[in-house]
C-alpha cells in the first residue's frame, strides 16, 4: 500500500520536480516497500541511486546511516544556522541539474525549491530574471549574448533555470546551468 508522502518544507512537491517517483523498489535504509524511491542525486561513499525512500530522507535516517547528503553546494548564504543547512542537505530531496545542484539560502533560512524554469517561466518573476542575468553577466558575456541566452532557458533544454522562493521573504531567486 502507498503512504502519503513525507512533507519536505525546502522541496515542497519532489512529485512534480521528479525526483520522487513511484516505484516497489524496497528501501536500502529501512528495508520497507513504501511506494516511492527518490530517484535524485546522492552523495554517498555507498551506492544509493534509486534505492532510498522518502521517509529515510525526511527523518535524517538515510543520511545518518549512509553520511547521505541530497543537495550540492549553497547560494546567496546569510548567517544560516546550522540545523537549517543539515535540514536542506540532509532531509531534503535534491533536484538533478546540468552540473552539481546549487540551493539557495536567504533571510537566513532556505529558500523554498520550485523546480526547473526556462524563459517563459522567469517571465513571471521578474526578480529571479535578474539573478540569473547577473550570474550570466558574470561570465564576461556581451549583453546581446546574455539576453540570447536567458531568452533560450528552457525548463526541458540544455541551459535550464532552476527557481526558488525565499520562506522568509517570499523573494524569487534562480540560478542557470547548461551541459
Amino acid at each position: 500500500m502507498t503512504e502519503l508522502l513525507p512533507e519536505f518544507p525546502y522541496h515542497p512537491d519532489p512529485l512534480a520536480t521528479g525526483v520522487i517517483v513511484p516505484s516497489d523498489t524496497v528501501c536500502i535504509c529501512c528495508g520497507r516497500e513504501r511506494g516511492y524511491v527518490y530517484t535524485g542525486p546522492v552523495y554517498a561513499a555507498a551506492e544509493l541511486a534509486d534505492r532510498l525512500c522518502p521517509w529515510c530522507i525526511a527523518d535524517g535516517s538515510a543520511a545518518g546511516r549512509f553520511d547521505a547528503h541530497f543537495t550540492g553546494g549553497t547560494r546567496l548564504g546569510d548567517d544560516v544556522p546550522l540545523e537549517v543547512l543539515a535540514a536542506v542537505d540532509r532531509r531534503t530531496p535534491g533536484f538533478t541539474a546540468w552540473q552539481e545542484s546549487q540551493w539557495f539560502f536567504h533571510c537566513a533560512d532556505g529558500a523554498t525549491f520550485l523546480g526547473p524554469a526556462g524563459s517563459a517561466d522567469l517571465a513571471a518573476y521578474p526578480e529571479a530574471l535578474e539573478t540569473v542575468r547577473r550570474q550570466a553577466n558574470g561570465w564576461g558575456w556581451p549583453s546581446e549574448q546574455v539576453e540570447r541566452f536567458l531568452a533560450s532557458l528552457d525548463k526541458d533544454g540544455e541551459a535550464t533555470a532552476y527557481l526558488f522562493r525565499c520562506r522568509v521573504c517570499a523573494v524569487h531567486l534562480a540560478y542557470a546551468d547548461f551541459a
